[in-house]
């Protein structure tokens, strides 16, 4: 069965039946990142409007009579709709899509699509597993390596077919049918029932498809390849952002460049050189600074030891300071018979201490 979401990707509400509402439980991940359990309703309705997840497409976000739907699964031939507030089975519904996640949705998934049969018609790169991630979206190419001139091949020639403004449909065929031979595609879920979805780009492509898709590929507007990962068991992972995920990362870009042009006081071109010549500048300093916490190090342990109040006791905090600072004081001054205290660190945040001395002290004094 297709539900309404498949039949007309661009539908953005509808009225149907509620059949039936149980009590459910959902597992989500809070803010500070813990596992936590909801409790609410498994709502199933006669047919829906919101895509649950599957074919390497996340689900829709909408609402029922305005109750938040936090949750879309497929069971069989039936959607399971996640809410807190119950709804009367037999009762009329309003379901509402959430259209920027859905046409989002809609252009990362067509654009996976255009993408993979670009790759394998150019260079018989051949698509493994996608991800339709939260920022940017990632194709598994079955090679070790793909060029750099590569993915500049595969971006224009898919640029050039959303300007050809190429029709997208959908159909669907029964499992007998001899055309299925010549759709790609992976194998069915086990519990798939009726006939297969098919996503045909015009000239391009023909992939069984149970995903949301645009009906002409002018909708994707544009695609960036933004370069490869290693991936996987010898593959290539190729990241990209279609659509509007395009603009939003150009205004991001945008963004950062004006900042930085404003930090380095220079045109975005000389961004880069800039940036190098402070790095150099920082690794000397941070050098010449070693070199003279160094001797300064040597120079306290002297003035200590020199020290007409020297005791068995040595208690020295210093801001600017590291490990190896502390060290040079404790070896210089020797922790046979004086116990050494030492720390450095901003007072306020997180720092280090070292405690050295006769092995007794040592033992006692470090657990506190």
């Amino acid at each position: 069965m297709a539900f309404r979401c498949q039949r007309d990707s661009y539908a953005r509400e509808f009225t149907t039946t509620v059949v039936s509402c149980h009590p459910a439980e959902l597992q989500t991940e809070g803010s500070n990142g813990k596992k936590e359990v909801l409790s609410g309703f498994q709502v199933v309705l006669e047919d829906t409007l919101l895509f649950p997840e599957g074919g390497g497409q996340p689900d829709d976000r909408g609402t029922i009579n305005d109750i938040p739907v936090l949750r879309v699964t497929r069971r069989g031939e039936q959607a399971d709709h996640f809410t807190q507030t119950p709804l009367d089975p037999g009762s009329q519904v309003l379901v509402q899509v959430d259209w920027e996640r859905r046409f989002d949705h809609m252009q990362q998934h067509s654009g996976q699509h255009l993408i993979t049969a670009v790759a394998d018609h150019l260079f018989k790169l051949k698509t493994t597993s996608w991800e339709l991630g939260r920022f940017r979206s990632v194709i598994e190419l079955d090679s070790p390596s793909v060029t750099a001139e590569q993915v500049a091949a595969i971006e224009q020639s898919v640029n050039e077919k959303i300007r050809d403004r190429l029709p997208v449909t959908v159909q669907e065929l029964s499992l007998d049918d001899p055309e299925v031979e010549q759709v790609r595609g992976r194998a069915l879920p086990d519990d798939h029932a009726g006939p297969i979805r098919v996503v045909t780009i015009k000239g391009i492509d023909s992939n069984m498809c149970c995903g949301t898709h645009v009906s002409n590929l002018s909708d994707l507007q544009v695609i960036k390849m933004l370069g490869t990962e290693k991936g996987k068991k010898n593959k290539t992972n190729l990241i990209f952002l279609a659509g509007n995920r395009v603009l939003k990362w150009m205004g991001r870009s945008h963004g950062t460049e004006k900042a930085l042009t404003a930090l380095l006081k220079c045109g975005a071109e000389d961004h880069v050189e800039a940036v190098k010549k402070l790095q150099n500048s920082t690794k000397l300093l941070q050098k010449n600074n070693l070199t003279l916490l160094r001797d300064l190090a040597v120079h306290i342990a002297q003035s200590l030891r020199n020290s007409p109040d020297w005791g068995g006791v040595v208690v020295l905090h210093r801001k600017e300071g590291d490990s190896e600072f502390m060290n040079i004081i404790a070896n210089e001054i020797g922790s046979e018979e004086t116990l050494l205290f030492l720390t450095v660190g901003d007072e306020k945040g997180a720092g280090l201490f070292l405690l050295a001395g006769p092995p007794a002290a040592v033992e006692t004094l470090g657990p506190r």
